[in-house]
């Protein structure tokens, strides 16, 4: 009988779930992830800090292809640190057609943050991906599964293409994912292609298939991925409109409550007794974070839960510390406020974000920022005319987003995440004028609840007090995998 983890740490923001959060998790027997968007640039900044404590060092001296190593090292290190007040080093922005540089320091980060997670244990590791953010896919892949990941988790879309390119890599094949392109013609070329021939240093390695579990919103969305899908889906997250960051729109017209939220109404609710005739394991996300709520979802037939803001505020988690004891400090007051934002979000996807006097949810904050966009990671590919493919992002400055065929009305309310999401974790852009790009820390609706993990006279918890407390009403004597063992829900070839 295959054992499944009755826990998922879900992989939240960039550099939340880290490798050593994802580490910590999987060593007590359920399935840590680490968050694989933007590990490129997560992992310059590492780089240009000075790699503190040696760990991406210690990644890049496993990494099978010492020279492309080499060349990321020599590139990006700075020894003892940048200066104080200086800029981080910027990545050259993915495109379709990526330079080469780009494709291999997607490679090596994502084997780095899997490695590292992997590390004193037997146990799976999973990472998580936004299929919104297509275009480092194919090489990001690629490096997780030269880590030896055991699980690739993807939502925030429909990720149909994805198991096809998971068995293509297992098989030492090349790989393609076509964009999506805006205003496409008709047979226009959109795809990506990546061969592990073009990278390798010596004889392509054995890669073993990571299981492929898709994070959906809906009945619907979940027998679309299990019938059209391009190779085999494994298992299901089923995320509900409470769970943090990227929100799937509410089905029908967009309407918002008297605070400016979308609604959700009964077409949004998911029916998990149909889920259970689907033929394969599924974990409930999305207000979950309790022992009570686990409880409950393994009466009605899950697997499991998946959980994200519980883990968030761990002592292991990358959330910034400054921003973890304000949120916490709230939650035990029980004053924490999370909004579900129409419009934050260039994706157009609500966004949920917790409400922090001083951060980019701050309107005063949002009105000071000059927009830039820098990063990319959500920019929208659209067709710019004689089969060539242009990026735009309803974030970036106003006056470039129109000159690219984008509508102004698309740019109120936007922020960019991709900046912020990096200030959450301390590593924030410094710009000309010496301002930091602010922090915009997203959550789920049950940010109040953390308060449960904290023992009384402790500011803190780790990774381990959440595990314990979730499980705790459950018969872990008889199911639960044993710690440092690995065990039947491993990756298979």
């Amino acid at each position: 009988m295959v054992q499944f983890p009755k826990i998922i740490q879900g992989g939240m923001g960039v550099g939340v779930s880290n490798w050593s959060l994802a580490q910590a998790v999987s060593k007590l027997g359920q399935l840590g992830v680490v968050s694989g968007t933007a590990l490129d640039s997560l992992f310059v900044r590492r780089l240009a800090e000075g790699d503190k404590g040696g760990n991406m060092r210690r990644g890049l001296d496993a990494f099978p292809f010492p020279d492309m190593a080499k060349r990321i090292w020599d590139e990006y290190f700075v020894p003892g640190g940048k200066a104080a007040g200086a800029p981080f080093p910027v990545a050259p922005m993915h495109q379709r057609r990526e330079l080469r540089k780009v494709v291999e320091l997607c490679i090596v980060s994502n084997f780095v943050e899997v490695f590292l997670a992997r590390e004193g244990h037997k146990n799976p590791v999973g990472i998580n991906f936004l299929e919104k953010v297509q275009m480092p896919h194919l090489s990001s892949i690629y490096g997780a599964m030269l880590a030896g990941v055991g699980y690739v988790l993807m939502g925030a879309g429909i990720p149909l293409h994805i198991p096809g390119v998971l068995d293509a890599f297992a098989a030492q094949h090349p790989a393609e994912y076509k964009l999506s392109v805006t205003g496409a013609a008709q047979g226009q070329d959109t795809a990506m292609t990546f061969d592990p021939a073009d990278y390798v240093e010596g004889p392509l390695p054995i890669l073993h298939r990571p299981r492929f579990l898709a994070i959906v919103s809906s009945n619907t969305l979940a027998t679309t991925m299990l019938r059209r899908a391009s190779g085999r889906v494994d298992g299901l997250v089923i995320e509900s409109p409470t769970a943090g960051g990227h929100n799937a729109p509410p089905r029908g017209k967009l309407q918002l409550n008297e605070a400016g939220e979308p609604i959700y109404g009964e077409r949004d609710m998911v029916n998990i007794a149909d889920l259970r005739t689907l033929g394969v394991p599924f974990w409930l996300a999305g207000g979950y974070g309790s022992a009570e709520m686990v409880r409950d979802a393994l009466e009605q037939g899950a697997a499991g839960v998946q959980v994200g803001t519980a883990f968030a505020f761990s002592e292991e988690s990358g959330l910034r510390p400054d921003l973890k004891d304000t949120l916490l400090a709230q939650a035990v007051a029980g004053t924490g406020e999370v909004f579900t934002d129409p419009l934050a979000s260039p994706t157009g996807f609500p966004f949920k974000v917790a409400q922090l006097q001083g951060s980019y949810s701050d309107p005063a904050v949002a009105e000071a920022r000059t927009r830039v966009c820098d990063l990319g990671y959500l920019r929208e590919p659209y067709a710019a005319g004689e089969g060539k493919i242009g990026y735009r992002c309803a974030a970036e400055p106003v006056q470039n987003y129109i000159a690219k065929g984008g509508k102004i009305e698309d740019t109120v309310g936007r922020k960019c995440l991709c900046n912020a999401l990096l200030s959450n974790i301390g590593l924030a852009q410094v710009r000309k004028d010496q301002s930091e790009e602010p922090a915009l820390v997203t959550v789920g609706d049950d940010l109040n609840t953390v308060a449960q993990f904290l023992t009384p006279g402790r500011t803190s918890y780790s990774a381990a007090d959440v595990v314990e407390t979730l499980l705790s009403l459950t018969k872990s004597a008889e199911a639960e995998p044993a710690p440092e063992q690995e065990h039947a829900f491993a990756a298979t070839a």
